[in-house]
């Protein structure tokens, strides 16, 4: 795989869990944890990326591999899991194109990572390949959120450059800041987006770095979701509002920014 086929590189993988900060308390945790004792193992984790769900969930005896595109986030994942004792099956592969040796009882795909496909294709290719890497009544989990909720009386809306997070970085006090900006196309249900990454020592930008991505993600209404996951075979579709056991209706409104998770099995 070459530098062209990943997007999570640079200041992006690098600057990935200060900028998350602590995660141990976030609602998606424990709900994918649940969903893996339900189904049962083994489980994958489809864009585990440094392994914050994956490690934690290694270490308390989950039988789960990872997968991801960018060979720099699975690097630290690797460095993590060493100083943690722990040895994760890791592949690096593309989400669209993933072929793994074996099958799982339960596959999570956190952080709406399938949204990163943007090509119906390749979104309807992924669901195939998510199917075929279940075992018979096993359980696909896969959160969505629609970035962008007001009315589609224009074609296209913008949100400006914005801090959206900023943090010290620990090993030489360096402050790590990141500025991101979007455009949605509201007709197509596509999201471009740009991110800065800054360097800051003493108040002076000593260093930067800018991503582009165009398309960044999809978004679908609930609606289009159950349709994915029925035009694969999947059955016993369920949507469940943000990380929990509420069920929800495909014709529920998802406010801006909000969570809906889908849950199928593979007959």
């Amino acid at each position: 795989m070459n530098a062209q086929d990943y997007e999570y590189r640079g200041f992006i993988a690098q600057a990935w869990d200060l900028l998350r900060g602590d995660t141990s308390d976030w609602e998606d945790r424990p709900f994918y944890r649940d969903n893996i004792r339900a189904s049962g193992q083994p489980a994958l984790d489809i864009g585990c990326g440094t392994g914050s769900l994956l490690l934690d969930y290694l270490a308390d005896g989950i039988d789960i591999d990872g997968v991801d595109s960018s060979p720099e986030m699975l690097e630290i994942c690797h460095q993590k899991a060493q100083k943690l004792g722990l040895h994760p099956t890791l592949y690096q592969q593309n989400m669209q194109a993933f072929a793994l040796p074996r099958s799982y009882r339960t596959i999570i795909v956190p952080s709406s990572s399938f949204q990163l496909i943007t090509d119906p294709h390749d979104a309807a290719e992924t669901m195939r390949r998510f199917l075929r890497h279940l075992e018979p009544r096993g359980t696909l989990v896969m959160p969505f959120m629609i970035p962008w909720d007001g009315p589609a009386t224009e074609s296209m809306a913008a949100v400006d450059w914005e801090v959206v997070a900023e943090q010290v970085r620990p090993e030489d006090g360096l402050l790590i800041r990141r500025w991101a900006r979007a455009t949605y196309d509201l007709a197509q249900q596509l999201e471009h987006t740009e991110d800065r990454y800054e360097v800051i020592r003493e108040g002076e930008i000593i260093a930067s770095e800018h991503h582009s991505r165009s398309p960044a993600g999809r978004w679908y209404t609930p609606a289009q979701v159950i349709k994915l996951y029925q035009d694969v075979g999947f059955t016993t579709i369920r949507i469940l509002k943000e990380f929990s056991r509420e069920p929800a209706s495909p014709s529920d409104p998802v406010p801006k920014n909000t969570v809906f998770s889908v849950l199928g099995q593979r007959p």
